[in-house]
């Protein structure tokens, strides 16, 4: 792929490495709200999302309207991972939508909806989504997407139009044909030749459009808790040039988190990890460059 035209944007090189440090699954459960305020204050991270649909999302909204200034997207939703703790859409309960399993919530995963939702439907619930976020008062900088369930040739071109519609950057990769055939591998998704071409050819005509879009998108594991400071600097030091999504789940310790995901030590690494002053001072003493996506919102709109 060519150099990423956002990084001259931003007044920087096409050598320049650029990261979005993301505070993933906000409101999800109690324990996400007081992490972020907490990581907010400790100022490491420069972008959070929340779940719209989820049980906490009201606390999230109030929070955001306390602190207009909070870099915050609207991590839409299409999936609910686990057994004990359910959510479901917004716009619908018809099981005809595709969008919820035999017991009414959405599917535990992206294939169900994958191969199930409503192409309709889904651009319905992902609207409502952003629609419910803006009225309760959060100034939404960006949407992304829990599980990666948007990213299906049959749900993408929604997600892109609600991002132009709103002026809202989207994060979505800037992928050639062979990038999104092994990210289809990667992702479980059955993305054939026909598929992977023609989502490269939607990424670059975004692209054109003056969309924001990422050379790359890491993510801490969330099977692996210890050490999670030097895992976090490994992973820093391995970016390459070029404009990263840098995600973290983090969450206090609380008996309902622990309750509701046998990845919860993770979770709770996160947040200690991103609330390090170890890590603060090495992020700030490389040659990182450290942005949110107000400053990608600024360029989104189409040329």
């Amino acid at each position: 792929m060519s150099p990423n035209p956002v990084l001259r944007k931003l007044g920087l090189t096409d050598d320049d490495r650029v990261v979005i440090i993301h505070a993933d699954d906000i409101g999800m459960c109690q324990a996400t709200l007081p992490a972020l305020a907490d990581l907010v204050d400790f100022g490491l991270i420069s972008s959070s999302a929340v779940m719209v649909p989820c049980p906490w999302f009201p606390e999230v909204a109030a929070y955001c309207r306390q602190h207009p200034k909070i870099d915050m997207g609207v991590h839409l939703d299409l999936t609910c991972e686990y057994d004990g703790y359910r959510w479901g859409p917004l716009s619908t309960r018809d099981p005809s939508s595709g969008l919820i399993d035999d017991d009414g919530y959405f599917y535990r995963g992206p294939e169900g909806v994958q191969e199930h939702g409503d192409a309709k439907a889904v651009q319905l619930e992902l609207g409502m989504q952003v629609t419910r976020a803006l009225d309760a008062g959060i100034d939404v900088t960006h949407i992304d997407t829990h599980q990666g369930a948007v990213m299906h040739p049959g749900f993408m071109s929604a997600y892109a139009q609600l991002a132009i519609e709103h002026g809202l950057p989207m994060m979505m990769l800037r992928l050639d044909e062979a990038g999104w055939l092994a990210l289809g591998r990667t992702m479980g998704l059955d993305l054939g030749s026909g598929a992977a071409a023609l989502t490269a050819q939607l990424v670059q005509k975004w692209e054109a459009q003056g969309l924001p879009l990422f050379d790359n998108l890491v993510m801490l594991p969330l099977d692996r808790p210890a050490d999670r400071v030097e895992q976090a600097k490994r992973a820093f030091d391995a970016l390459p040039s070029g404009l990263t999504h840098f995600i973290i789940h983090p969450a206090q310790d609380t008996p309902e988190l622990r309750a509701i995901t046998p990845d919860w030590q993770s979770r709770v690494a996160d947040y200690q990890a991103f609330t390090s002053s170890e890590l603060r001072s090495y992020v700030e003493g490389s040659d990182l460059h450290v942005v949110g996506y107000r400053a990608l919102r600024e360029l989104s709109a189409p040329a």
